[in-house]
């Protein structure tokens, strides 16, 4: 059986695991619980990790360290589902994303027509509220682009390969 020195190359490397385990589970770990290390592993963890050997004054610049990092993750964290979710809403609501949608239609096009819906393969639902028409067209499936108007609130529906744009408004 080997023994560990917990001054030597494999304490080190004992120590760096347990802290880049830690900062994987920090996520998971409630706002109270996230201040002290010392509260996130129990006290043999604590040891095994050699963390035991650091200085109060060590420990607590750890802890500003882990908590720092936290702070940073969980804004990152919080700025992508924001983003999803906006995009996700698109059209929906007075949402922020002004992005276009780019999908495929779901079966086939037959033209524009006023109270028309358009489902994409995104799951988005859109019905047309103009009186926009394309006469003579069959698509199977073909790529749209919803785009915002310059006024918000206003979305407009082209299909690829054709000049002529309806508006919608999303429904699902």
């Amino acid at each position: 059986m080997q023994t560990i020195d917990r001054n030597g190359p494999a304490s080190y490397r004992l120590r760096t695991l347990a802290l880049v385990g830690l900062l994987l589970l920090a996520p998971f770990a409630s706002a109270q619980d996230a201040t002290r290390i010392e509260q996130q592993m129990t006290a043999e963890q604590f040891q095994a990790a050699g963390l035991d050997q650091l200085s109060p004054v060590q420990l607590s610049e750890l802890n500003n360290w882990l908590n720092r990092t936290l702070d940073t993750e969980t804004s990152k964290a919080t700025m992508v589902a924001e983003e999803r979710i906006a995009k996700q809403q698109r059209g929906l609501d007075d949402s922020r994303s002004r992005e276009p949608v780019i999908a495929h239609l779901q079966g086939g096009f037959e033209g524009f027509r006023e109270g028309r819906q358009y489902t994409l393969d995104n799951g988005q639902v859109w019905r047309q509220t103009d009186n926009a028409s394309l006469v003579g067209v069959n698509l199977d499936g073909p790529e749209v682009t919803i785009t915002p108007g310059l006024f918000g609130g206003v979305w407009y529906l082209r299909v690829e390969g054709y000049n002529t744009r309806a508006k919608v408004e999303r429904v699902e």
